[in-house]
């Protein structure tokens, strides 16, 4: 029996005959770099990580710009599992000047979302991959009734 679980990373991102911007170019990079630290942590916790590429259209693009330099992880947003806000700003190259994604996390927006991002959201996520059947469930010996102070 292959008790094994799979952490699905989707980025998603506009291209336009094969390439995109500065931006997202900067990010898969991140992604890719995210990946590989992931795969390490989580592989021997017997948790997979697979990467999906998703692409936009430039018309999928021009009716919500902020698909664009998408992350998911098992379906919900980067943002939402590292407490962070989407964000957006003025974009360049093939994005024209349309405004694109970023992530705001305390006092920082990242244009590029770093693989450090990436990686706690990764980790947030394969917790719950885990679930509450990877904890041990030996009642700890300073509980309730035995807490702190001998009599």
């Amino acid at each position: 029996m292959d008790s094994r679980k799979t952490l699905i990373v989707k980025w998603q991102r506009l291209l336009f005959d094969g390439q995109t911007c500065p931006r997202c170019g900067a990010t898969e990079a991140e992604v890719e770099k995210a990946l590989d630290a992931l795969k390490q942590a989580l592989s021997p916790l017997g948790i997979d990580v697979i990467l999906e590429k998703g692409e936009l259209s430039v018309e999928e693009f021009k009716i919500d710009t902020l698909q664009s330099n998408t992350i998911w992880l098992n379906g919900r947003l980067l943002e939402e599992w590292i407490d962070g806000k989407t964000g957006q700003s003025q974009c360049c190259d093939i994005c024209g000047l349309h405004d694109c994604r970023t992530v705001g996390l305390e006092e920082e927006v990242y244009e590029t979302i770093p693989s450090e991002l990436i990686v706690k959201a990764g980790l947030l996520a394969a917790s719950q991959l885990l679930g509450p059947q990877s904890a041990k469930s030996e009642p700890e010996k300073n509980g309730p009734e035995n807490h702190c102070c001998p009599k």
